[in-house]
């Protein structure tokens, strides 16, 4: 793509203002035909709204959009669908008790004679799916179709609507490794052919892997551009925050104190795999695995959400039955699940009442709460985890991602736990809360916190983990100490068609 070419698409000082927000101030983007644009920055830097209004969700309050060098006006979806501009969302938009082909021309199906054209439907949603090589068929339920097809479905709803500029916020949020990489094949077709892409990711390698240029928000406005040949990691994220974030080196606290011993644990979702490892005082133990390895369902089992069908699991020496989260919680264990919003955190309730929801019996009296000891948990988390809030009255639901997260986290130190459990500790966060994590949990290691931690983002594996458990078909496939932990060797590791299996690691 030459640098000279026009833009297909242009906003020019684009300028967005809701009660008591400026989440735009003179936003400029350019994006040219069969080009593949990355928009990244930290949550509430802007993205979103841009592209909401690129997409007609909602209009600015000043600014011009350009389509082919000519102003024009985007005040609805449908109106942007028009024009060729279409967004798939994160959350994605199917009713999976149609087929694809139902999906795909939803709302604008062909009719004869007044009567749907099934054949048409059927020809047409074949002609799309053959362009982003799908694998199944116009007639298939899309409730039967894996997450990573009906991201296919929602891309053909696109191309069927004859887009010419595709917008995709955060796409492979749910998808595998081998799910994400037919995305991008999917993308690479797509640009071959002309179609533009506007890509958001928290997830800086794909943006590295894809784009040819990432414009860079901060605090609603325009913090930088980078060329194809300018787009490296430490570049986006100095942009993303204003500064440049080093990642220290990992330097073990761990003891020779074993806090944690699982031996010959079962899970339900894999009955004839069984797991045996130990995890030391102070050590980072990173799960890694495929999706679907296993990892989440080990992490509830230890927890108790799930029943073990069989072995023993020991904390501090004491057997631990986890039939029920509050034995494990007895026990001293703490478990940070992968969706905070749904599992994690009541976003109705506020930071204070977030903070003191695991270690209720700690402070009530005659069973009714303790107000002031309350407070003062709040208080002492507050500040211990650096919680950015209006105060400890704010509710949950209206903290950013990274803030969530550490009321989370918050809400199980309070109980002064031995062992931490986290599942996806910085999913959906941005660049610059994912370090205050790592150092938080580097700092609560070298305490003399145990942590075990999954994590389906490679970077996180390497950068965090003193020690790292590579999944595969429920079993313990290997053990990577620091000196062997490379990509290569979790990859190896994690598709194996064997491995260590039951032995301890």
């Amino acid at each position: 793509m030459t640098g000279g070419a026009a833009p297909l698409l242009a906003a020019r000082g684009i300028t967005k203002r809701y009660p008591g927000v400026l989440a735009l101030d003179g936003v400029d983007l350019e994006l040219r035909a069969g080009e593949v644009v990355a928009v990244v920055g930290e949550n509430g830097a802007g993205k979103s709204t841009l592209m909401k209004v690129l997409a007609g969700v909602t209009t600015p309050d000043d600014g011009e959009l350009l389509l082919d060098g000519a102003p024009v006006t985007i005040d609805s979806t449908r109106r942007a669908a028009e024009l060729g501009v279409v967004l798939i969302h994160q959350e994605l938009c199917l009713a999976d008790n149609l087929t694809v082909g139902a999906n795909v021309h939803l709302g604008r199906e062909p009719r004869r004679r007044g009567l749907i054209d099934e054949g048409a439907i059927e020809r047409r949603t074949r002609e799309v799916l053959d362009r982003i090589g799908a694998d199944f068929a116009p007639d298939t339920p899309v409730a039967s179709l894996a997450i990573g097809q009906q991201q296919s479905v929602e891309i053909a709803k696109a191309l069927a609507q004859d887009a010419r500029v595709l917008i995709l916020d955060e796409p492979t949020s749910s998808l595998s490794l081998a799910e994400s990489e037919h995305l991008f094949r999917v993308l690479d077709g797509l640009r071959a052919k002309g179609t533009s892409i506007v890509y958001i990711s928290h997830r800086l390698g794909e943006v590295k892997r894809l784009a040819d240029r990432v414009v860079v928000l901060r605090d609603g406005r325009n913090a930088g551009a980078l060329a194809r040949d300018e787009v490296e990691h430490d570049a986006m994220v100095r942009l993303m925050v204003g500064r440049d974030v080093a990642i220290q080196p990992q330097i073990s606290r761990a003891t020779d104190e074993v806090v944690l011993r699982v031996d010959g644990v079962v899970t339900e979702a894999w009955p004839d795999a069984r797991v045996s490892f130990e995890v030391r005082r102070g050590e980072l133990v990173g799960l890694a695995g495929l999706v679907g390895a296993g990892r989440t369902e080990l992490l509830r089992t230890l927890f108790g959400v799930d029943r073990p069908l069989a072995g023993e699991v020991t904390v501090e020496g004491r057997r631990l039955d986890p039939r029920h989260p509050r034995e494990a919680i007895a026990a001293g264990v703490g478990f940070v699940p992968e969706d905070r919003k749904r599992h994690g955190l009541f976003l109705e309730m506020d930071v204070r009442e977030n903070l003191g929801v695991a270690s209720l019996a700690e402070h009530a009296r005659l069973g009714l709460v303790d107000d002031a000891r309350e407070e003062a948990l709040a208080a002492e988390m507050i500040d211990a985890l650096s919680i950015r809030t209006s105060g400890p009255d704010q509710l949950g639901g209206l903290l950013s991602g990274g803030n969530q997260q550490k009321v989370v986290l918050g809400k199980w130190l309070a109980t002064r736990p031995r062992l931490l459990l986290l599942d996806e500790p910085t999913r959906g966060i941005d660049v610059g809360a994912r370090q205050e994590i790592y150092a938080l949990l580097r700092r609560l290691a070298a305490d003399g916190l145990a942590i075990v931690f999954a994590s389906s983002e490679m970077e996180e594996v390497l950068t965090l983990s003193d020690r790292v458990l590579v999944l595969h078909a429920g079993r313990v496939a290997g053990a990577l100490g620091r000196d062997a932990l490379t990509e290569e060797a979790v990859m190896r590791l994690a598709t194996a068609s064997g491995g260590a299996g039951g032995a301890a690691a």
